[in-house]
């Protein structure tokens, strides 16, 4: 069997596509919030903290699509800045919450129009149609 021919499909793997393209939308947003000393995972974080306030980091992490280890690490480099603080929470100190400080809050207010013009360039990028599958499959577990 000729190998070339077996594997032809291979060509257009979706998984392959989405992996590329999530790395162009992620370079995209960087881009945007480089001049904030910001990258996007930074920003996510914050202002989901904000949205959500103390939040226990696991919650957290299955919020933002996250494994913990990748989230913890994140927010190490939000803490050393000023911009998040962790803490135990009161009524159970195994569990640790997660919050914005007003610092980082400042930071990510002052950064949102970078993100506003990085969401509108890959919205416009994927169209209205693209946008919609994209939300949905956000949103919807394949098996």
């Amino acid at each position: 069997m000729n190998d070339m021919a077996a594997f032809s499909d291979c060509r257009s793997c979706l998984c392959l596509a989405s992996r590329s393209a999530a790395r162009g939308v992620t370079t995209v947003y960087d881009r945007h919030l480089r001049p904030h000393g910001l990258r996007i995972t930074q920003f996510t974080i914050l202002a989901t903290l904000a949205l959500r306030g103390a939040t226990p980091i696991t919650a957290l992490a299955k919020s933002l699509g996250m494994d913990r280890t990748t989230l913890t690490r994140n927010l190490s480099l939000l803490e050393v800045n000023g911009w998040a603080q962790t803490r135990n929470d009161e009524d159970d100190a195994r569990t640790h919450l997660v919050s914005v400080t007003a610092k980082g809050r400042a930071i990510a207010h002052n950064a949102l129009p970078a993100w506003r013009r990085a969401q509108e360039a890959v919205a416009a990028a994927f169209g209205a149609v693209g946008v919609a599958a994209l939300r949905r499959l956000a949103n919807t577990r394949m098996t």
